[in-house]
Formats: structure tokens, C-alpha cells, sequence
């Protein structure tokens, strides 16, 4: 047998070589560095909130210590450095602070009377690591109640229930004085003290209602009595005034008997205005005109004017 024919093997041929790719940024890479800086943001953040710390105005700080405690030093308003993770500054509102407290007390005459005090309270700036020793941060829940209940019922207890409404400024001047001296022990200061409301009882407010009446009565009885003087003494003087009168008017008839005609003339002469004026008409002859005058006459003129009239008939 003849050997197999071999075929031909043709040569090779090469590719034409790719272009090169860019290279592209790990992801992972990205990702770890920005969480880097986060982090490294985050503990620069903390580092100085660790170190630095503000207080703002109208505010004090102490500072606590985790090994030593509270420190003397009182910091101001601004920024201030602290041992990180040691130091951890304690914040007070140094402001005067409202505050109204009611109390129940009773007056020395036993009667019983609700009080409402106004406080302005401030704690003492110098004081405030004493006082955060000793009271805390609700310093005033502690202390104010307290002390004003004690005060009220030690002042009130001094006056009568008049007296509280009557001197109520010497009242609240002494509650002001005796409470500032009692804060001041507890490293308290009250700029204000105001006694803004007082009530009594019931049967007290009834009671003083019914003597405000009975003073009105007993006000009003003595104006009737003084009336009825005044009335009687002026009753008097008329009638000695009307005695004095009749006594001088027969008098003047006595010695002068042309007294009574003068009185009739005025008394004639009213009558004829008072017709004259009014809307009747009314029809007088002569004499009854003079309503009758020429009959008032004394004797002598009536015998007079009688023998004048008799001579003149007889003529």
C-alpha cells in the first residue's frame, strides 16, 4: 500500500493587536477613602466638643471632675477648654426667674387667709458650686416653697385680718425683708417680692359685708336725728320769726290805724293784676274794681267824708 498523502500546512497567520482600554478606578477605593474622611471628621468633631464648650449669656457653668469633683471655679459667658472625657460642665441659668406660691395661713384674730406671693429668684452667681453641691439644678423647687410658706404664716400671724388689708404695704414690706434673709441661706437672691392676691373665708367676707352695713345704718340714722334737729330748730325760728311778725304788725295797727288799708290796697292791687292777665273776661264796675276800698276808712275820715256828703245834698 502506498503511504497516506500529507497536506500542506499553511503558514500562521498573526493578529493585528487591540487597542489598550483605560484603566478604571477601583470602586472599593473610592468608598474607603471618603469613609476616612468622614471618619476623621467625625473624630475631629468630637475631639473638640471634648475639649472646647460654650456658655451662653445669662448663664454660668461649674465644672465636674470625674476624679476630683466639683471644682471652686465659676466660668463665665464664652468658650472655654476642658479635659476630654473628664471634665463635663454642669450649665445655670443665673436670670431672675417668675415664680407665684400660694399659702394658707391664718391671721392672729384666727382668721383664716389665701395669700398668692410673686418671687423673682435668682441663684448667686459666686455660689453656684455650693449650690450645685447641696441643691442641684432645681434649686428653687427645693428651697422657695418651702421657706415662703414659713415666712407667710410667721408675718401673717402678727396682724389682724383688718389690719392685712389696712397696712398691706407694712405687710408686704416685712414678707420681702424676712423672706430675702431666709434665701440668702441657701445662697439665694430675690430681686422682687409682690403680694399680688389676698382672700379670707366665707364666713369672714360675710361678716365684714354685715358690718359695712350696719355702719351704713347706724351713718344714715344719725343724718335722720341731725335732720330732725336741724328741722325742729328751723320749725322754731319760723314760729318765733311769724310771733315777731304778728306782734310787730299790731304794733304798727295799733299806732297806725292806715296800716290795714295800706294792706288792702297791695292786696287790691295783686287781685286786679292777676285778672288782667287772665284769658276770662271779667266785667267790674268802680267799687267792686277797689274791691271795696272806700269802706275801709278810719272814723275820723268816715265822719269827714259823711258830713262832706250830706253838705253837698243839701246844697
Amino acid at each position: 500500500p502506498s503511504p497516506p498523502a500529507t497536506v500542506p500546512r499553511l503558514p500562521a497567520m498573526s493578529a493585528p493587536p487591540l487597542p489598550e482600554m483605560p484603566k478604571m478606578p477601583n470602586p472599593s477605593t473610592g468608598a474607603r477613602g471618603l469613609a476616612v474622611a468622614l471618619i476623621a471628621a467625625g473624630g475631629v468633631y468630637l475631639a473638640a466638643n471634648q475639649v472646647i464648650f460654650n456658655v451662653d449669656g445669662g448663664y454660668r457653668a461649674v465644672m465636674f471632675n470625674k476624679i476630683s469633683g466639683v471644682s471652686d471655679k465659676v466660668y463665665n459667658e464664652g468658650t472655654h477648654f476642658r479635659i476630654p472625657f473628664l471634665d463635663v460642665p454642669v450649665i445655670y441659668d443665673v436670670r431672675a426667674k417668675p415664680r407665684s406660691i400660694q399659702s394658707l395661713t391664718g391671721s392672729r384674730d384666727l382668721q383664716m387667709v389665701q395669700i398668692t406671693l410673686r418671687v423673682l429668684s435668682r441663684p448667686d452667681p459666686a455660689r453656684l458650686p455650693t449650690i450645685y453641691r447641696t441643691l442641684g439644678m432645681d434649686f428653687d423647687e427645693r428651697v422657695l416653697p418651702s421657706i415662703v410658706n414659713e415666712v407667710l404664716k410667721a408675718v401673717v400671724a402678727q396682724f389682724n385680718a383688718s389690719q392685712l388689708i389696712t397696712q398691706r404695704e407694712q405687710v408686704s414690706r416685712l414678707i420681702s425683708r424676712n423672706l430675702a434673709d431666709r434665701a440668702r441661706d441657701f445662697n439665694i437672691v430675690l430681686d422682687d417680692v409682690s403680694l399680688t392676691h389676698l382672700a379670707f373665708g366665707k364666713e369672714y367676707t360675710a361678716a365684714v359685708e354685715a358690718k359695712q352695713v350696719a355702719q351704713q345704718e347706724a351713718e344714715r340714722a344719725k343724718f335722720l336725728v341731725e335732720k330732725a334737729q336741724q328741722d325742729k330748730k328751723s320749725i322754731i325760728i319760723r314760729a318765733q320769726g311769724e310771733a315777731q311778725s304778728a306782734k310787730m304788725i299790731g304794733d304798727a295797727m295799733e299806732n297806725n290805724p292806715g296800716f290795714i288799708q295800706l294792706r288792702r290796697i297791695e292786696a287790691a292791687r295783686h287781685i286786679s293784676e292777676t285778672l288782667s292777665h287772665s284769658s276770662n273776661k271779667v266785667f267790674l264796675d268802680a267799687d267792686s274794681l277797689q274791691l271795696g276800698l272806700g269802706e275801709v276808712l278810719p272814723p275820723n275820715e268816715e265822719q269827714k267824708a259823711k258830713k262832706t256828703k250830706s253838705g253837698y245834698f243839701n246844697q
